[in-house]
This record gives C-alpha cells, sequence and structure tokens, in this order.
C-alpha cells in the first residue's frame, strides 16, 4: 500500500510530481509471520492447552531484528495493516490460512519517541480486546482497582478522552462502559450495595472472600484460580503486569464464535532496555509469559536475549528451556529473523515508484542502478537518496546526474550509533578497520582492557557472522564504509591521532594472531595487516615472519592489497605495498608465465621499499623464476646472494644451487653439498634428485618418501606434495604398476595446494611411465611441452624430451630416436641439461657425442651406462608382454 510521502510532498512546488511512501517488498518477513500464526493457532486449541500452566516453555515470540533503517517499523506496520484488513496490500502478500480464524492485531511503538510506559501498553491490550465485544470480568475488576489507586479522582474515560494515541483503537469507545457493567455484575452477585465502584473500594475483601468460598454467585470467576491472590496484592505497576494472565484467562473464556486470536506488535524493543537496567524489559516479558494464548511479534535492533540463562535475575524467565525458540539454530516458528536487507530489484522497485512525474519514473536508469548498488540493500539508504534527489531536482529544476550519488550517507552511522554506549562506539570504530574481527581482537584495537563493549557489540544487527572464518565477524559493509566519514560531526569523534592509535593496536593484536599452525589465520592477518600497514604508514614488524610462513607451504592463497588510489598496475610507496606485491607475484606464479612474476619481482627490488630482511624473499622467488625460465646465470647469482646472506631463505637458496649443480652435471659437487642441506634445505629430496640421474631408482624413491613423510609429519602440505611428485617421477622409469599409484597419490595431494612445477612434473611421470606402451605419447608429450611454455617453465621442457628418447628407444624406432634427440639436444644450453642428452645415449648403451659436454658421474659413466640400459631393457621386456609378444 502506497501513501502520500509528506516529507517529500512539502520539499517541491511541481504538483506532477508524485512522492509516495512505498513499501518494499518483505514476503519472506510476511510468510513467516503467517507460519507462526498457524503454529501458534493449533498449539493454543490443541487440547490440554491451559493460560493457567505457567511452567511450560513459551513458543508465541516472533522476533524481528535488524541494523536501524533496515525497515523494521515499517514492516511491523505493514503486518499490523495487513492482519487487520488483508485487503490493505492487495495482491502484494497473500492471505493468512483460513485456518488461523480471526485475527486481532495491536500494534505498540515503544520508542522513548513515543512516550509509551508499561502502563500504556496493558491499556492497548485491554482496548483492543474491548473490539470482541465480551466482558473481561476477571482482568477488569484488578485494573479498576489499580486505576482507582494510581489515578485517583480520573476516570478511565476522561483518560482515554485526553490522549489521542488510543483514539485509533475502536475500544476506546466502548471500554469505560465494559469495565462498568463487569464490576457491577460483581457487586450484584455479592450483594454489594451502591455502584460498582464498591467493589474496588472496602469491599473488595468481601469479593476475595467470595471468590475463595467459591461461592454460587461467582463460580466463574472463581475458577480463575489466581484472582484472589491479585486482588490482595498491592495495585502497583508490578501488580499490573500480573494482571495480564488475568486478561489471557478472560480471553481464553470468550464463546468459540467471537473468539479471536490476539497478536500483540511490539516495535522499537531496543529502547526498553539498555542491558543493564531491565526492568521495563522483566515486565514487558512478564506479560508475554503470562499470555501464551497471544502471539507477540517483537521488532527491534537487537537480538533478543531471554534465551541467555545468564540473565536469570534480571529477567523471571531466562534460557532455552524457558524460550526454546528464540535460541540460536532453531528453524521451527515463532523463533528470531535478522531482517534481511532488499534485494537489488526491490530496490530498484522502490525508487521507480517512490517518485514519479507524469505516472514515470522520475529517475533514469543509471542513477537508480547506482543507488541500488551503493545501498547494499539498506531501505534507509534508499530514502535518504531519494531527499537528495528531490533537493537536487529541485534546486536545479532538472534531474540530477547519476555522479551525485556515488556516495555514502554519514546519516547511517549516525542512526546506528544513537544507542551504543560510549565504549560501545569506540569498539565500532576500531573494528571499522579491520575486514573481520573477534571479540579479542575488537577489544585489542580500542585499548579496552575488558571484554563487554565487544561482546554487546557483536550482538548488533549490523555485525554479520560467519562461524567458518578465522575471525567470525565482520560490519556490514556499508556502515563500515561510512563510520570514519561520519565520525567527523559525532561528538565525541576521533582526530587523526585516534585513528592512527587504533590502526597500530589493531596491527599489534593481529600480529599476535598470526602463527603458521592456523594457515586462514596466518593469510587474514597478512590481508588486514598489509592494508593497515600501508594506509596508516606502520613499520612492517611481524610482517616478515608471517610472510615467510605463508610461502612454506606452497598453498599460494591470494594476497591482494585494494588500491589505494586510482588506476592499475603495482603502486610501490610503502613497504607495505613492496610486500604485498612481493607475495602476490610469488603467488599468482603458480598461474601466470614465470616471465610476468619475474618483471614484478624486479620491480620490487628496484623500489628499494622492503626492509633488509625481506629483501631475500623477492630476491630467492626471482632467481627461482631465472632458473625455471633458463636464465641459468641469472639463477646463479641470485641463489648465491640469498645463500650468503644467511636469512630465512639461506637454506632454501643452498637447496637451489644444488638444483642448478645438477643441471649442469656436477654430481660430484651436489653430494658433497646435500650433506650440509639439513631438514631446512630439502636435503632428502636433493638427494632423490641426485640418485635417480646415475639410474639409482630405489634410493631416490627412498629418499623422496622420506622427504614426504617428514614434511606430513612437520604439517608442510606443500613440500610433502613436492615430494610425492618427485617420488611418482622416478618411479616410473623402473615400476609401472608401482608408479601409478604414486601418481595417483601425488594428484590427491596436489589437489589441496598449488604448485604448478609439480603438476607439470606428474604430468612427465606419466609419460615416463607409459613409455613403450602408449602410442599417443608423443601428442601427450606434446600437449605438455605447451602447458610448460605456457607457465613459464621451460626447464621442464628437457624432461619430456627425455621421456619422448626412452619411447622411442625402448620401442627400437631409431629414425624416430634421432628426432627426439635433435629436440633434446635443442634445450641444452652449455653445460645447462647436456647430462639429459648424454643418458639419451648411454641408456641406448651408445657413447655419446664427442662435442657434447660430460657429466660427472658419480661412479663412473660405464656403472650409470649400465644401470640405465637395465632400465630400458626390462621396459622392453614389459612392454612386449603388453603387446602379447
Amino acid at each position: 500500500m502506497a501513501r502520500s510521502d509528506l516529507r517529500a510532498l512539502f520539499r517541491s512546488n511541481d504538483r506532477e510530481l508524485k512522492a509516495v511512501d512505498f513499501f518494499a517488498d518483505r514476503r519472506d518477513e510476511w510468510a513467516t509471520v503467517a507460519a507462526s500464526l498457524v503454529r501458534h493457532v493449533r498449539a493454543v486449541r490443541r487440547p490440554g492447552f491451559s493460560v493457567e500452566d505457567l511452567e511450560t516453555a513459551r513458543r508465541n515470540a516472533l522476533v524481528f531484528y535488524g541494523v536501524g533503517g533496515i525497515g523494521k517499523s515499517t514492516l511491523s506496520r505493514g503486518v499490523a495493516e495487513h492482519l487487520a484488513d488483508s485487503s490493505a496490500r492487495g495482491g502484494d502478500w497473500p492471505p493468512l490460512n483460513a485456518e488461523v480464524g480471526r485475527v486481532l492485531p495491536v500494534r505498540i511503538d515503544l520508542s522513548n519517541e513515543s512516550g509509551a510506559d508499561f502502563e500504556t501498553l496493558i491499556l492497548t491490550l485491554r482496548l483492543a480486546v474491548a473490539e470482541l465485544g465480551e466482558p473481561m470480568p476477571a482482568f477488569d475488576i484488578a485494573f479498576q482497582r489499580y486505576w482507582e489507586r494510581n489515578h485517583p479522582g480520573e476516570p478511565v474515560d476522561e483518560y482515554l478522552r485526553r490522549r489521542t494515541r488510543f483514539s485509533r483503537i475502536p475500544g476506546a469507545r466502548s471500554l469505560p462502559g465494559q469495565i462498568q457493567s463487569a464490576l457491577s455484575d460483581i457487586a450484584q452477585a455479592v450483594a454489594l450495595p451502591g455502584t460498582a465502584g464498591a467493589v474496588i473500594g472496602q469491599s473488595v475483601g468481601v469479593v476475595v472472600r467470595a471468590l475463595r468460598e467459591h461461592r454460587q454467585q461467582v463460580r466463574a470467576l472463581a475458577q480463575c484460580h489466581r484472582l484472589a491472590d491479585l486482588l490482595e496484592a498491592e495495585p502497583d505497576l508490578d501488580a499490573l503486569s500480573y494482571y495480564s494472565h488475568l486478561l489471557a484467562w478472560d480471553l481464553s473464556r470468550v464463546p468459540d464464535s467471537k473468539r479471536a486470536t490476539l497478536v500483540v506488535l511490539l516495535d522499537t524493543f531496543e529502547d526498553v532496555g539498555d542491558r543493564i537496567h531491565r526492568d521495563l524489559e522483566r515486565l514487558i516479558q512478564r506479560v508475554v509469559w503470562l499470555m501464551p494464548n497471544a502471539l507477540f511479534i517483537i521488532t527491534g535492533r537487537n537480538r533478543l536475549q531471554w534465551d541467555d540463562p545468564r540473565l536469570e535475575g534480571q529477567l523471571d524467565w531466562a534460557g532455552p528451556e524457558c524460550w526454546p525458540l528464540l535460541a540460536g539454530g532453531v528453524s521451527e516458528e515463532p523463533r528470531q529473523h535478522t531482517v534481511g536487507y532488499l534485494t537489488a530489484e526491490d530496490c530498484e522497485i522502490y525508487l521507480c515508484e517512490r517518485l514519479t512525474l507524469a505516472g514515470q519514473p522520475l529517475m533514469d536508469d543509471r542513477t537508480r542502478h547506482l543507488i541500488t548498488a551503493n545501498s547494499h540493500g539498506l531501505p534507509l539508504y534508499l530514502d535518504l537518496a531519494v531527499m537528495r534527489f528531490l533537493d537536487l531536482y529541485r534546486r536545479h529544476d532538472c534531474a540530477p546526474a547519476p555522479g551525485d550519488f556515488n556516495l555514502d550517507f554519514p546519516a547511517l552511522v549516525a542512526r546506528t550509533f544513537r544507542d551504543l554506549t560510549p565504549d560501545v562506539r569506540r569498539v565500532l570504530r576500531a573494528v571499522s578497520l579491520l575486514d573481520s574481527f573477534s571479540v579479542e581482537l575488537a577489544t585489542a584495537a580500542a585499548g579496552l582492557d575488558h571484554d563487554a563493549p565487544a561482546l554487546d557489540l557483536v550482538e548488533r544487527p549490523f555485525v554479520d557472522t560467519d562461524p567458518g572464518a578465522p575471525w567470525r565477524y565482520r560490519l556490514h559493509s556499508l556502515v563500515r564504509d561510512t563510520v570514519q566519514e561520519a565520525d567527523h560531526t559525532s561528538e565525541d569523534r576521533w582526530s587523526e591521532a585516534d585513528w592512527q592509535r587504533a590502526a597500530r593496536r589493531a596491527f599489534v593484536a593481529l600480529g599476535r594472531e598470526a602463527t603458521g599452525n592456523d594457515r586462514p589465520r596466518l593469510v587474514g592477518a597478512l590481508r588486514q595487516g598489509l592494508r593497515l600497514a600501508r594506509d596508516y604508514r606502520l613499520d612492517l614488524g611481524w610482517m616478515a615472519d608471517a610472510a615467510f610462513d605463508y610461502v612454506d607451504d606452497f598453498i599460494w592463497e591470494p594476497i591482494e592489497l585494494p588500491p589505494a588510489h586510482e588506476g592499475g598496475g603495482d603502486p610501490i610507496s610503502t613497504p607495505a605495498e613492496a610486500l604485498s606485491v612481493t607475495l602476490s607475484a610469488i603467488a599468482q606464479r603458480q598461474r601466470e608465465h614465470r616471465g610476468h612474476t619475474a618483471d614484478r619481482l624486479r620491480t620490487v627490488l628496484a623500489s628499494n621499499q622492503l626492509p633488509g630482511a625481506l629483501c631475500e624473499l623477492p630476491r630467492y622467488f626471482l632467481a627461482e623464476c631465472d632458473r625455471d625460465l633458463g636464465h641459468f646465470d641469472a639463477s646463479l647469482d641470485g641463489m648465491r646472494q640469498v645463500a650468503d646472506a644467511q636469512g630465512r631463505l639461506a637454506p632454501t637458496a643452498a637447496r637451489g644451487l644444488v638444483h642448478l649443480a645438477r643441471r649442469v652435471g656436477r654430481f660430484d659437487h651436489v653430494r658433497t653439498a646435500i650433506e650440509a642441506l639439513g631438514s631446512e634445505g630439502r636435503a632428502d629430496r636433493a638427494r632423490g634428485d641426485l640418485w635417480w640421474t646415475q639410474g639409482n631408482i630405489g634410493p631416490a624413491c627412498s629418499a623422496y618418501a622420506v622427504g614426504r613423510d617428514e614434511a606430513l609429519g612437520l604439517g608442510q602440505p606443500g613440500e610433502a606434495a613436492l615430494s610425492q611428485a618427485c617420488l611418482a617421477f622416478a618411479a616410473a622409469f623402473q615400476d609401472r604398476p608401482r608408479a601409478a599409484e604414486q601418481i595417483a597419490r601425488a594428484e590427491d595431494m596436489l589437489g589441496g595446494v598449488s604448485i604448478r612445477w609439480a603438476d607439470i612434473q606428474t604430468a612427465i611421470a606419466s609419460l615416463v611411465r607409459d613409455a613403450g606402451v602408449a602410442p599417443d605419447l608423443p601428442q601427450r608429450a606434446e600437449d605438455t611441452i605447451t602447458r610448460a611454455r605456457e607457465a613459464g617453465l621451460t626447464s621442464s621442457i628437457a624432461y619430456i624430451r627425455l621421456a619422448v628418447c626412452l619411447h622411442f628407444l625402448v620401442l627400437g624406432n631409431s629414425t624416430e630416436l634421432d628426432e627426439a634427440r635433435g629436440q633434446l639436444r635443442a634445450c641444452v644450453r652449455g653445460e645447462e641439461f647436456a647430462y639429459l642428452a648424454e643418458l639419451s645415449h648411454l641408456m641406448a648403451d651408445e657413447e655419446p657425442p664427442a662435442d657434447l659436454p660430460r657429466a660427472h658421474w658419480l661412479d663412473g659413466q660405464a656403472s650409470v651406462q649400465a644401470r640405465w640400459v637395465a632400465i630400458v631393457e626390462d621396459r622392453r621386456r614389459e612392454a612386449a608382454a603388453i603387446r602379447g609378444e
């Protein structure tokens, strides 16, 4: 239903312009209300249900909570209107299930601005049920006694006439008469003289005795077992809250022909209590408990905490045993719901319907799309955007440009701040610096020594929860984006120095959370820490150790800084940007050409932004890229620099030097250098690399397996997968069934990490395993070469060419073998990879060409040649058996 929007109506002289207070679609919420009503009605009509049962858990509270401006009050009004008259919203919302029957809705605004108090709430409930036209004698006799004591000389009807808030309720005209009628009937039943006023005067004791003695005249009322006790109690506000039990009892005795389900909508519930002083909330909760035959629909900013057993003492009934459907994780209605943000489609409809000119939307498509994108589905944002649009439209006498709406509205945060204490506002500002946070992080970033404000904040509806994240809480993005802008106008605003101090506290706290034993937390700390360090010019501190821990596992989650300014590229003007580009390049090398990675790392080194201890990080991985790209001398120089620096990557660089020595066939030097590598230098993997070249396949596989198992024991899945890929390659030369198992295991282990070289190495293992057996091997080899070239892994091509040579050697195809050898010789650059070309001749029991550089075989060329010839002969016999020869 759309009414005129008075604020918009009085902002323009244009009579053709139509502004309506359009209600955005909340069909899901209405469906929840409808389902809750069906369940509630079924429960109330179930045999054995009794309003006087005060021990059974309550299931009569439906809660909608959400950030300020999300549309909760509008939802509450819309539900009330639709319950009162299903035609009010036409076809927007479907009608209620016929099973529900008649519904009697009453909506009460509990906001501070409305001035509603508890007495008003109780009186409003009584006015609502007056519409049934049935007496409520138990409640009325107690209420009249309360009224006479607390409003002496002021009749109820006079009170109602002077307060316009009650004039909207139809029962306001009939209530005084109903009360007087009920009291007269009671006075007559117990033979009290005079008017009905005697009932609540000195003769109330007569009524109580009649009730306790179950006299025939008041037998019906005497069935309300607690009425006498309530009449004897002091008629104060506390007793008034218990009178709701009497109202529930009266409602339960209404004839079926006139019976209706009372639905009480309590809006702006956040103003009921401040989570410290819960006096009013206690009274209202008592009403909900004592009226189990009424459905209460509560809307507010905060989740209802009645399911928390720690509130026992502050509230009469607390804990999931009392309110099972208010606890987290339940699916049965009625329960607690976060009011969702509007979909993009709903936002578009809202903006189209809200402002029209000559029956057409006043806003153009681009403006609507931009406002919708910036709103993040928050209705308050849409409303503020409409007001801004009208102001600009009136000022310039034409529709404003879309660019005028590419902004946030500080009023959103002002609304959010409204009901926060100073300490909670302090925490909110601090966590706006973070993408996600925990209670501990929030407290530390705010500089507080107690968690209560952070615990309060995370219960607010503008804080989203992701239990699977390293830190489970995050601010709604629109609130987070506008906190600092809105802070300039707040009374307790922060200075630039305050923000700087908060950023440093948050940065230090993240450092305490960054641990290599918890990979998701390490990566999360790096991402958040880099942004803080860049934006607030912080020293990198703990990030150096975190960066080295990050590169140890070969998993390579993206570490990207959001741009600090317009434009692309890798701007490097701070140490944080330099480290971010470094980590990003290292990770991306698994998905891009090694040449591009090398260029980015050279840019980092040229910027001179990284502190000395971190320079080895881009330098080592640049050397690794140069090695893969075939830049032997550049790789050798880079590895030596890192090894000589004796930093964190010195053992890794030492292994890199060993790897380069193996490439040029200096196997005697490799054997000596391996002994100095140790576990940090992955000595076992280096031994495996050495032994397979000598034709010692068994020792090679054993060494790789030891390295794999050690890495698994240390929780290093990347290194383990790398060793397994090498094991699969070595095993493929000698034992095809075992190689198939090792290849499958390598593929499985590589599924959890990202090591492109190991992926290619496993594919080469498949080629070696099928050499002499698979007819399509040459084509598969070319496909693998294409993959290697696309990745910039040109060094892998030499090993692929060796597998093709083995294939044609096993088959005895001399012509194809010569061609394959020629392609392998093309991979030889001086001494680099010359040993592979030499092997292609040794395994054929031939003398290598005189112009080919010779490798320094460990136990001589003859021994190596004999082992490789035996490997080829074994494969020929196996291939012949497969072919059935």
